[in-house]
């Protein structure tokens, strides 16, 4: 690998896999051996076999330190790159940042504890960070000369405390909007491109999703309206880095930060699960998106029988223009072929 600046070199790094990391959840939403573009939504008490981690927002693990690591490197790199707000209003703002910091405090008062001030204001103390974010009586970020970050908002801070990216979404009379996306694990897209659109011209790349894009309107009503929920999605990935933006950051050439080429001779191949936590909140119109990223080696996979086989069924069953979207088309034979002879 080529010398980069530290920042650089840290959004390179691989990420540990769930196999390797004992206080890991286990999500494998491939169990039925198909490739589906579903809503698929459940409730976010739903037992999933982990426990009471299963119940919570925001989910920490061993591997804290990296994600924050690769966090702050996105931002060093280009903060607007990753940080991005359209019609934000401070009502919303508001509403979410009080909520991230009550969940902090409630699911891991170990880590975070909040001290309230008589004129409304609020300090979040992260013990792991050795950061202190203080907030105003309407949850605006107060400037801090002590702190090392110069973060530029309540949900920029907040974002970079937890192994989550996070999306919110607005709605008027009118329309919903993404309002704001603090995303430093993209999956092949970019904020810049998905900021301010609506549910069909964001998911419009992706295949498959024609007759969801039509449910827009009463899909986004479902995630303000109604109760919290839990989603998953899934792909396979040549690599463990959490960052895969469609830009390749400058100084690092297209070819090795791109990805999701499977060499047959030297294979690695993941799949990488997203776990989407989406909380809404009917009094202000907005929907907080809470998106966490695990890896699966898959070649501990192929050693476990039915965890190959609902593997190479899934793959199986993507259509032509599933694999072209997820950068496979080029690859599904010898990543087949590669799987059975495990």
């Amino acid at each position: 690998m080529a010398l980069y600046p530290p920042h650089l070199t840290s959004l390179l790094q691989a990420c540990p896999t769930v196999e390797t990391t004992s206080d890991a959840p286990h999500y494998f939403p491939l169990e039925n051996g198909r490739y589906e573009i579903k809503p698929g939504m459940l409730p976010l008490e739903t037992d999933l076999g982990n426990g009471a981690i299963d119940r919570q927002v925001f989910q920490f693990d061993r591997n804290r330190e990296h994600y924050y690591r690769i966090k702050q490197a996105a931002r060093a790199e280009c903060l607007e790159k990753y940080y991005q707000t359209c019609n934000y209003t401070d009502t919303v703002a508001c509403a979410v940042t009080h909520f991230i910091v009550e969940r902090l405090t409630h699911e891991h008062p170990q880590t975070f504890h909040a001290i309230a001030q008589p004129n409304g204001a609020c300090s979040l103390h992260n013990r792991f960070t050795q950061e202190t974010l203080h907030f105003d009586a309407d949850w605006q970020l107060q400037p801090d000369k002590q702190q090392q970050t110069p973060y530029v908002s309540a949900l920029d801070a907040l974002a970079t405390q937890v192994q989550e990216d996070l999306v919110v979404v607005s709605r008027d009379q009118k329309k919903h909007w993404v309002s704001a996306i603090h995303l430093c694990f993209p999956n092949y897209w970019a904020a810049t491109d998905k900021i301010g659109q609506d549910f069909a011209t964001v998911h419009a790349p992706v295949a498959g999703m024609e007759k969801l894009n039509q449910r827009g309107p009463a899909l986004t009503h479902t995630m303000i309206a109604h109760r919290p929920t839990v989603r998953f999605g899934w792909g396979l990935t040549t690599d463990t880095r959490l960052n895969h933006h469609p830009d390749a950051p400058p100084g690092i050439p297209l070819s090795e930060w791109q990805g999701r080429q499977f060499n047959p001779q030297t294979p690695r191949l993941y799949v990488r699960v997203e776990r989407q936590v989406i909380w809404g909140f009917a009094a202000v119109n907005a929907a907080l998106f809470a998106i966490r990223t695990y890896f699966w080696d898959c070649a501990i996979l192929r050693q476990q029988i039915a965890r190959r086989s609902q593997l190479q069924a899934a793959i199986a069953s993507m259509t032509p223009a599933t694999l072209a979207y997820k950068g496979l088309a080029n690859s599904k034979t010898a990543i087949m072929t590669w799987l059975t002879s495990g």
